[in-house]
């Protein structure tokens, strides 16, 4: 093909998008392939069920970007492409087996009192926390949204301040060794090891410790933030962005090889045999276990090559998707309004669980921890007038002792499963509600989107030893990698998974640098 790209981009998900949008609006022209036939990657929205129920293929929630300069400053005026978020009020229900249950509201102090229902110590040390985070956030977010090597680290961020070491140590902890110092009742130890583990961390390991404040505290000063429309309007705005700007994006690309010269990556091909040039540097966000397979062993420094082979992926996921008739009405909400989202989390015993089943490959069918998802309640031009979309979420390993292709015989079982344990606490979700259902089994996510590698939407674990400057390879967490030419982006690079743009926005700052642009210029021509 002709060449009249500067960079190439493998892969349309919305972190190698936000990268060429900023190209883009450096005045770079890029080309975007994305293999599956939509855009979006985890951030597609489809109709999985029937005509004009549109679903959000992975995720649902856009609440960490919203603390991102890309939003937070309006970098890129996403607004101006058709953008628009909302903001849902009751933020997240957790009803229990007892029949109570705590309720996120936008108001902190309408929250502190669902906490104190059960204690009132625990209502006073939950507002202590998002208080005491409101005060940190801007350090963790420099962190986050700088890349490794381009400004101070965490801990030296940290060691600045007076209260530095106490939050050096909480890093350090598990968010669990904080949740249990800080709440004494089972509920409310449960919601806050339910919050906790949203980027599907295993509350219990160390490392995991901020979790326990920065998660709650995004819900609670966001909300459970959805785009109108569906989680695919961020990439379409982000698409609408770059061909403004003279980009092109096609789907149904599926990139399968590096086109090396003299040592150095200038374009990509494809699985029908397309070559795609770049006259300035190609972007991947292919999962680093699959580019790996792209050129010749030797072209990888061997150093990143043994990174790669000991990549290791974090907890997956099963989601079932569902048209209904009704959004689920939960028997402990009282008169009060459907959430958007709800946590069936269970007992704090059964939530610490969850990563020991992982990690020993147990398939645990009682009393199963479920993130539920209706967002009609809040958007209801996603489904005909008076029905829904519903979204089961379940955490189940991908590899079974009768190895990771046993889901297809047990996935519609193990997806029953989930909606009779939903049924105890939505009774209205009768079979007569449901018109249509699409179930994804952790094999079928990766089969869906092949960066979803062993059922892990969330790029791969984020452990100590796959984090900041670890991430994806020690050595290679700039974004930069052992080929020149190429750039990485996406969930396996700092800082990691969900939908945060940092990946994406980090990365374009690496390259861009390197062609000798200012990025904070870049930024501001938004504005």
């Amino acid at each position: 093909m002709d060449t009249d790209y500067d960079v190439v981009v493998a892969g349309a998900g919305h972190n190698s998008l936000i990268s060429a949008a900023y190209l883009t609006q450096a005045g770079l022209r890029c080309l975007v392939l994305e293999a599956r036939p939509v855009i979006g990657g985890d951030t597609a929205t489809e109709e999985l069920t029937l005509p004009g129920f549109w679903h959000d293929t992975c995720s649902t929630a856009h609440n960490l970007i919203q603390a991102s300069p890309t939003l937070r400053d309006n970098e890129l005026d996403l607004g101006s492409y058709g953008l628009e978020y909302i903001r849902p009020d009751p933020v997240i229900h957790v009803p229990f087996p007892d029949g109570t249950s705590i309720t996120m509201w936008q108001d902190l102090e309408e929250t502190v009192a669902e906490f104190a229902r059960f204690s009132a110590s625990d209502g006073d040390a939950y507002r202590g926390m998002m208080k005491e985070y409101e005060g940190i956030k801007g350090v963790f977010g420099a962190a986050r949204y700088t890349p490794v090597g381009f400004g101070p680290s965490l801990d030296e961020r940290l060691a600045e301040r007076p209260d530095g070491g106490r939050w050096l140590r909480r890093n350090r902890e598990s968010a669990w060794n904080i949740i249990e110092r800080e709440f004494e009742d089972e509920h409310t130890r449960t919601f806050m090891l339910w919050m906790a583990m949203m980027t599907m961390q295993p509350p219990e390991r160390p490392g995991t410790g901020t979790l326990a404040f920065s998660l709650a505290y995004g819900r609670q000063t966001e909300s459970w933030v959805i785009p109108r429309g569906g989680s695919g309007a961020l990439p379409v705005a982000l698409v609408r962005l770059i061909e403004e700007g003279g980009g092109t994006v096609l789907a149904g690309r599926k990139v399968s090889g590096l086109i090396l010269e003299n040592g150095r990556c200038v374009g990509v091909e494809t699985d029908t045999g397309e070559r795609f040039r770049a006259a300035r540097a190609v972007l991947s966000t292919i999962h680093v276990k699959h580019l790996v397979e792209m050129a010749p062993a030797d072209s990888w420094d061997e150093e990143f090559r043994i990174g790669v082979e000991t990549w290791r992926a974090g907890i997956s996921m099963m989601a079932s998707h569902y048209a209904t008739t009704a959004p689920p009405i939960y028997s402990t909400s009282g008169a009060g309004p459907t959430a958007v989202a709800a946590g069936l989390p269970t007992s704090t015993e059964r939530m610490l669980r969850v990563g020991h089943d992982f990690l020993h490959r147990r398939l645990d069918l009682e009393d199963p921890p479920l993130l539920v998802l209706c967002p009609t309640v809040a958007d209801p031009g996603r489904a005909p007038e008076g029905e829904h979309t519903l979204k089961v979420i379940g955490m189940q390993p991908y590899e079974l002792p009768e190895g990771p292709e046993h889901w297809d015989q047990i996935r519609d079982e193990v997806a029953a499963g989930d909606l009779d344990h939903l049924r105890r606490f939505a009774p209205n979700l009768t079979p007569e509600t449901i018109l249509a259902s699409n179930i994804k089994s952790p094999l079928d996510l990766e089969r869906t989107n092949a960066h979803n590698w062993h059922g892990s939407c969330h790029g791969g674990d984020q452990d100590p030893a796959q984090s900041g400057p670890l991430r994806p390879v020690p050595g290679w967490a700039q974004h930069r990698l052992p080929i020149p030419g190429i750039y990485q982006t996406g969930s396996t690079t700092h800082p990691g998974a969900s939908v945060s743009g940092g990946p994406g926005r980090n990365a374009a700052w690496v390259l861009l640098t390197d062609l000798g642009y200012d990025f904070a210029a870049v930024c501001r021509s938004a504005n």
